[in-house]
């Protein structure tokens, strides 16, 4: 007999939500979802762990209520009290894309969850708004090198589920340019906050425009009220704060070492993002890192501030 698809209930359809998560949408209030791949694989310990319960006072102090989402024992979590931020945080776990969590949960494994599932499992809860640092994209050369493109499942992830996603643009290692154009074929819309220049993550301008601007938390919101039912998502990239901006010759000459690096070294496929941005904070001497808690605590604020226009 052929295998029909049917819309029932499963672990991932249906993820554990905390008791304060649930309270929150019963009451029809503000939820900012938050990924835990930042805090498994971004930072270091103990840097992590206060990063956690920055991001998450970040939201609170906005009016919103935060939910970090991750996998644990096969069980998908949506809103992660201290000890299992505690764990999150601790390492050896999965790094859990959409296509991990059926065997994540299948198999009682435990994981982090980047954007394209935290964007998934969010959805799948009920909520609306996610805050993160800089989105997945198509990676330099991916169609040059290898004869086909290389492409993180952010993007999918995005055209197919009705998430607004707030971020400092695409990582800066990555092809702005056919990120973009990624997401235009995929009816994504991006909107650039405060800023008629697309942001590039450690970067303030990438040198591309954004194809929309937006000023205040009450236009983000009229935009996605008016978009949502089209069933995709929305990037709205704000610049990482001016203070904490890299500096560009610096940028520029990471950068260039670490895309020679990854080729020497025969570094390809999911691999390649994190080698750089580890090259990027070595060679920095740690100001990568303080940029990029910078912009995913102010990202966090942002998502909070129109996760409560949303809840009016």
């Amino acid at each position: 007999m052929p295998y029909v698809p049917r819309s029932v209930p499963s672990p991932v359809t249906s993820p554990a939500l905390a008791p304060e998560v649930a309270a929150a949408l019963a009451e029809g209030r503000a939820l900012v979802a938050l990924e835990s791949t930042l805090l498994a694989h971004g930072l270091p310990a103990p840097l992590n762990r206060s990063a956690a319960d920055a991001l998450e006072a970040a939201v609170r102090a906005h009016g919103a209520v935060p939910a970090t989402i991750a996998v644990l024992d096969g069980q998908p979590r949506v809103g992660l009290d201290a000890t299992q931020l505690d764990r999150v945080c601790a390492g050896h776990l999965d790094k859990l894309s959409v296509r991990d969590l059926g065997a994540a949960v299948g198999l009682g494994r435990s994981g982090a969850t980047t954007v394209a599932a935290t964007v998934t499992l969010a959805a799948a809860a009920g909520i609306e708004v996610l805050a993160t640092g800089g989105l997945g994209g198509v990676h330099r050369d991916g169609g040059t090198n290898r004869g086909s493109w290389d492409i993180s499942a952010d993007l999918p992830a995005l055209a197919r589920t009705p998430v607004l996603v707030v971020c400092s643009g695409v990582k800066s290692v990555l092809d702005v340019a056919a990120t973009l154009e990624v997401l235009e074929t995929e009816s994504v819309p991006v909107l650039g906050y405060r800023t008629d220049a697309f942001p590039g993550f450690y970067r303030r301008d990438s040198g591309h425009p954004v194809p929309c601007r937006v000023d205040t938390p009450e236009q983000v919101a009229a935009v996605w009220r008016a978009h949502r039912a089209l069933g995709s998502g929305l990037v709205l990239a704000q610049p990482v704060p001016a203070a904490s901006e890299l500096d560009g010759a610096l940028h520029d000459r990471l950068l260039a070492e670490g895309l020679a690096l990854v080729a020497e070294r025969g570094v390809t496929g999911k691999d390649v993002t994190p080698a750089l941005l580890r090259h990027f904070h070595t060679g920095s001497g740690g100001a990568s890192q303080a940029a990029n808690l910078a912009l995913v605590s102010a990202n966090a604020e942002l998502a909070a501030k129109v996760a409560r226009q949303l809840a009016l």
